[in-house]
């Protein structure tokens, strides 16, 4: 898969919206895309609608879907030409790794969330470059400052994850845009609450892994005596004298 291969790229909306008629349009496009973005109808991408609808919650599958279609849609809007199934396997399995069959004992969540990726495609006889392409779109979604600077797939899937989670860029998606998006996945009626008890069940578990990372916030707001891995502790109490 070539990420610089235009026949990957998402289609352009504009085209779609001007071959259909005021009164179809609205159907047309829930249907067939959202504002031009499509998930992958490829093998690969319904084998990851189907893998993903059964491993996670309804929570999360609208959630990793919305993330697709901001991610995708900034992408476009960017001018980034990009994999679509590449972006649509690591937006989908981002969050795999929240879910007890998939979460380690000892490894950061995101990282389990990559690794199960990473076999996922494997199996799938994906080039082992595409590969490292999603593993690294997912073990990064979390570290903030350092995705954009990456490879388009590896920016794109922290743009809609920021988008979803943090409303990061919500301007810049058009308001008929992001209600089509939620229209058709929807979020819960307390999503902002229910998405962080997702991290927290996530990682509760194994609170050192957040450690330098997001995570530690959401371990933290639920359990008030919680004392994250401090960076300065870490270093003064190191083996060296000096």
């Amino acid at each position: 898969m070539d990420a610089s291969n235009p026949r990957d790229t998402v289609p352009n909306a504009a085209a779609l919206a001007g071959k259909l008629t005021s009164s179809t349009r609205t159907d047309a496009i829930q249907a067939a895309a959202i504002h031009g973005v499509v998930i992958p109808d490829t093998g690969l991408g319904r084998a990851v609608t189907e893998f993903v609808r059964d491993t996670e919650t309804d929570l999360l599958f609208n959630h990793s879907s919305r993330v697709f279609y901001f991610g995708a849609l900034a992408g476009r809007d960017r001018g980034l030409k990009f994999d679509a199934e590449l972006l649509y396997a690591g937006a989908m399995f981002h969050d795999v790794g929240l879910v007890p069959g998939h979460s380690s004992a000892h490894e950061r969540f995101e990282v389990d969330s990559a690794n199960a990726a990473r076999a996922f495609l494997k199996s799938h006889g994906i080039a082992q470059a595409d590969i490292d392409t999603v593993w690294a779109a997912i073990a990064l979604h979390t570290t903030p400052g350092i995705p954009q600077h990456m490879h388009p797939v590896i920016a794109l899937v922290t743009a809609g994850v920021e988008m979803d989670v943090l409303g990061l860029a919500y301007g810049d998606y058009a308001d008929e845009v992001r209600e089509a998006v939620v229209s058709a996945y929807p979020r819960t009626g307390r999503f902002k609450e229910d998405i962080i008890q997702a991290f927290y069940d996530g990682n509760r578990h194994k609170p050192d892994t957040t450690f330098g990372n997001v995570n530690a916030d959401v371990v933290a707001d639920k359990e008030p005596h919680f004392r994250h891995g401090n960076f300065c502790e870490v270093i003064r109490q190191s083996r060296w004298n000096t």
